[in-house]
C-alpha cells in the first residue's frame, strides 16, 4: 500500500474523526445538553474544589498543573524522545510519542476554535488562556505523553513487576486533571473530553507506528536487534 494511502488511512482519517467527535461533544455541552443530568452537577464540584482549597493543597494543585504546562510537554517529549532513540536505536517508539502529543494538541487547538466555552464561575487560580475551556489542553497533553510513555515502557519491560510499575504513570494526568479542576480552570467534563483526546490519539498512533505488521519503509535488520539494555527487549523479541 502506497505510504500516503497508509498515513491518509491509518492517521489522518481517525485523527479527523476524532475532532469530529470533539467539535460534536463540544456542542452537546455548550447548547443541547447544557440543562441535562450530569452536566446540572458539574458546577458544583468546581464551587465544592474552589470551596475547600487549603494553602497546601493549592500548593500541590500549583505543581500538578505545572508538569502540563506546554514547555515542560515540549521538553519531555524532545528528551524521552532523545533517550527512545538512542537507547534503542531506532524511530518507532521514539515517533509515536512525539506523534501521539502532537495529535492531541491540533485536535485541541482546532475544537477550542469551533467551541466557545466560558470558565467555571469560580475564582481561578491562574491566568485564563485566550483558548476556550473545552477540553483541557493541559490534561491531554499529559494524557497523551504519560499514556505514551506508559506504553511504551510496558512493552520493552522485561519484568512483570516493571511492566505493572510503568502503568503508575498514569496517575500522572490524573493528578493534572484534579489540579485543573481545583484551580477552577476546567469543568469536569472538559478534562474527561480532554482523557478521550489524549487516549484516543495515543491508540491511533500506537496502531499506525507500534504495530510492526505496518510497513512505512522497506525492513531493517535494525529494527529488531536493539534495545536489549537497561531491562528492555524489542517488541520482536518478545514474540
Amino acid at each position: 500500500m502506497p505510504i500516503a494511502v497508509q498515513a491518509l488511512k491509518r492517521v489522518l482519517l481517525p485523527i479527523a474523526a476524532l475532532l469530529a467527535v470533539m467539535i460534536g461533544l463540544g456542542v452537546l455541552l455548550t447548547r443541547a445538553a447544557t440543562h441535562l443530568w450530569p452536566l446540572t452537577v458539574e458546577d458544583g464540584v468546581n464551587r465544592y474544589f474552589a470551596g475547600h482549597r487549603t494553602e497546601t493543597l493549592s500548593d500541590v494543585s500549583h505543581l500538578a498543573s505545572g508538569i502540563a504546562d506546554t514547555p515542560r510537554i515540549v521538553g519531555v517529549t524532545a528528551v524521552a524522545a532523545l533517550v527512545l532513540a538512542l537507547t534503542l536505536r531506532r524511530v518507532r517508539e521514539p515517533l509515536f510519542l512525539c506523534l501521539a502529543v502532537t495529535a492531541q494538541a491540533l485536535v485541541f487547538y482546532f475544537t477550542t476554535v469551533a467551541i466557545d466555552r466560558p470558565r467555571p464561575d469560580v475564582p481561578r487560580m491562574d491566568e485564563s488562556p485566550p483558548t476556550s475551556s473545552f477540553p483541557s489542553g493541559h490534561t491531554s497533553a499529559a494524557v497523551a505523553l504519560y499514556l505514551g510513555l506508559a506504553v511504551l515502557l510496558a512493552m520493552l519491560a522485561r519484568h512483570t513487576w516493571l511492566k505493572a510499575l510503568c502503568w503508575a504513570l498514569v496517575l500522572v494526568p490524573a493528578g493534572v486533571a484534579l489540579a485543573r479542576m481545583y484551580r477552577g480552570m476546567h469543568h469536569p467534563s472538559d478534562v474527561v473530553a480532554a482523557f478521550v483526546n489524549g487516549c484516543t490519539c495515543v491508540y491511533v498512533m500506537s496502531r499506525a507506528v507500534l504495530d510492526r505488521r505496518v510497513r512505512w519503509r522497506p525492513s531493517s535488520a535494525a529494527d529488531g536487534g536493539a534495545g536489549r539494555r537497561f531491562g528492555l527487549r524489542s517488541r520482536a523479541a518478545a514474540r
